[in-house]
């Protein structure tokens, strides 16, 4: 079911969300300094072409919180509002609920991305 559930998410919507994490990655990691960062932008542009049948587990500490700020004012409030939108116009269907989560869940990944993991 999962496989179905990820071919389907990149035509409603899951390629769109992979290219603006890959953006991200890419202007992030143009800097020494943002290195950390877009690498783990390019972690979650993964997860975001492939969301179905895996979960995303929050921890953290200082170092993370302290990431999640830089984050939040440089790039997060984007793509949290991009997943967010675009999660609330799949959710309008039926069919398109399952899809919607999936928005939801890169939406909050997409403001606190730094103590996140995913597992299978």
């Amino acid at each position: 079911m999962s496989l179905l559930g990820n071919l389907l998410w990149l035509v409603c919507g899951g390629l769109i969300s992979a290219l603006g994490w890959l953006l991200c990655g890419v202007l992030w990691c143009a800097s020494i300094v943002g290195i950390p960062i877009g690498l783990q932008c390019f972690k979650f542009a993964q997860l975001s072409l492939l969301p179905f049948g895996r979960e995303v587990v929050y921890h953290g500490g200082a170092v993370s919180f302290l990431a999640n700020v830089a984050w939040l004012l440089f790039s997060g409030l984007e793509l949290a509002l991009f997943h967010a939108v675009l999660g609330m116009l799949l959710c309008l269907t039926i069919v398109g609920i399952p899809f919607g989560k999936q928005c939801l869940k890169m939406a909050k990944l997409s403001l606190a991305p730094f103590g996140a993991s995913v597992v299978c």
